[in-house]
């Protein structure tokens, strides 16, 4: 599966703030946008107006960005929303939530969703006891996550979880930090999915032109 091996800290400062792309680096000194605010280039520091078609196309970018995925695969979710009913950007938004790379992310078991990503692509993630290693599975509600036995003593995902505990969970997610293991309660609130902060209309706008 093709996916983003470049700087991921030039694309946080590209689209202007902090995605926390890396984990627990964002919260640090180190932070790139931190230490260097602004667009990356020889011209990044220049004063640049966006036109109209440029903030929707920066908005999008950002959100494909902090969900870690390719043009082909957004623009698919943006297809299936189109046919939902409600709102095409929180439907959007909805049925991104629900890939298990995210839930595992989400749950606190990956600092990054790229972690989350790793976990389930390397057989360490169980659906309802299963084991599922696609990353864009679609998590449905009162499914249970967890780690699986043998990959519940990999270090990172102690210290994830201990640093999940400085963000806040959205109230659709049930999870129990001794088990290592969670529960999809509910389809996701769209008021609690504001970190990092996207305006989805920019992004529906976009694409509808």
């Amino acid at each position: 599966m093709a996916r983003y091996l470049g700087p991921v800290c030039k694309v946080c400062r590209r689209e202007g703030g902090k995605l926390y792309l890396k984990g627990a680096r964002c919260f640090t000194e180190k932070c790139s946008v931190s230490r260097r605010p602004y667009p990356p280039g020889q011209h990044g520091q220049a004063r640049i107006k966006l036109s109209e078609y440029g903030l929707r196309l920066r908005e999008k970018q950002k959100m494909r960005r902090i969900y870690g995925l390719l043009e082909v695969q957004f623009a698919r979710y943006y297809t299936e929303a189109t046919s939902l009913p409600g709102r095409t950007g929180e439907e959007m938004l909805g049925v991104i939530e629900r890939r298990l790379d995210n839930v595992v992310h989400r749950m606190g078991f990956a600092a990054s969703r790229a972690q989350g990503r790793q976990l389930v692509r390397h057989n360490h993630v169980l659906v309802n006891g299963k084991r599922v290693n696609i990353p864009s599975f679609r998590v449905k509600p009162n499914d249970t996550i967890a780690i699986a036995e043998k990959s519940k003593k990999i270090g990172f995902i102690g210290a994830a979880l201990a640093q999940a505990e400085t963000r806040p969970r959205g109230s659709w997610l049930e999870v129990d930090k001794d088990a290592l293991s969670g529960v999809f309660r509910s389809m996701p609130v769209r008021d609690e999915m504001n970190e990092p902060s996207v305006r989805e209309q920019l992004v529906v706008e976009y694409y509808s032109r």
